[in-house]
């Protein structure tokens, strides 16, 4: 008689369960490695939104404001921000000549256009679902139906600084017009734009609408917590780490990814900037980055 080799119950067993080691050790390796390409990707999108300001300064001789209203305060209308502003030279122009900026941001006629949704404008590791939401204002009304979600904000300065202020001490705010040369700080120590991820906070590229109400995205832990429209474009340098702000870190910086968020600095470039969880000198140093000309000595963040 001949006997068939084969595998035994426990070779295969065994077998199995080296696959299952295997597999186990190299899927976070694969996984590191995507997130490291998607923050790569992140940061280049923050470094093309820096060349873009500095084109707009070249040719304005001033910085775009953080968004445009010629309502009596608080009312935001028109309402367009300052990445609006920007579309010519993030390789937009087309966008840029379609819209109606006399009309106001919320207006039916600009509504095709705030639906346009910016590859740019979307960091790779945030939660952005379909990249559109609805906008409402405190009655649930909705103003609009579909506006292009964003993962970046601009900064309107220290925690002093509210981002539905008339003013701020940063860079943008309600019809700002600051020059580099304002920025006595040193551009190389002044946050422009960092991330605010859409997964925390659902926010919009194009601006501010008139009553619009900014809520908490599907990841925030403070899902019911809600703010004015010009947080929809701007933040301000308070936290890092929403799970420390009870009022659901809406106008502050955050991200998707493990650590922190990636920072455009006046000078073009970008850092990472670790997650601030306590009060206290690097808490200070963090608002010291917001402030255009605050005259503060940054230690301990880089």
């Amino acid at each position: 008689m001949r006997h068939r080799r084969g595998f035994t119950l426990i070779e295969l067993l065994v077998v199995i369960a080296i696959i299952a080691v295997l597999i186990a050790l190299l899927l976070p390796a694969v996984q590191q490695a995507r997130e490291a390409a998607r923050r790569s990707q992140c940061r280049n999108n923050l470094k093309q939104i820096g060349v873009a300001l500095h084109n707009y300064h070249s040719t304005f001789n001033v910085l775009p404001p953080g968004y445009v209203s010629g309502a009596a305060y608080p009312a935001t209308s028109n309402g367009w921000s300052w990445c609006a502003m920007l579309l010519p030279y993030l390789d937009q122009a087309p966008l840029y000549s379609s819209i109606n900026f006399q009309l106001p941001i919320e207006n039916p006629a600009n509504q095709p256009w705030l639906s346009k949704t910016l590859p740019l404008m979307l960091c790779p590791s945030d939660q952005t679902s379909s990249g559109q939401f609805s906008i409402t204002d405190a009655a649930n009304n909705v103003i609009i139906s579909a506006a292009a979600a964003s993962s970046y904000a601009a900064t309107v300065g220290d925690d002093s600084s509210e981002a539905d202020a008339l003013t701020g001490n940063g860079s943008f705010y309600r019809n700002s017009n600051t020059r580099f040369a304002d920025i006595t700080d040193g551009t190389s120590n002044t946050v422009l734009v960092g991330e605010r991820a859409f997964g925390y906070v659902n926010g919009t590229w194009s601006g501010a609408p008139n009553n619009a109400i900014v809520k908490a995205g599907s990841l925030n832990p403070w899902k019911f917590a809600t703010a004015t429209s010009p947080i929809f474009v701007q933040v301000h340098n308070n936290w890092i780490n929403i799970l420390t702000d009870s009022d659901g870190g809406l106008d502050d910086f955050s991200s998707l990814h493990t650590g922190g968020v990636q920072l455009l600095f006046g000078d073009g470039s970008v850092r990472f900037i670790p997650t601030i969880t306590t009060d206290g000198p690097l808490r200070k140093a963090f608002w010291a980055m917001g402030t255009r000309g605050g005259g503060e000595v940054i230690q301990g963040l880089e």
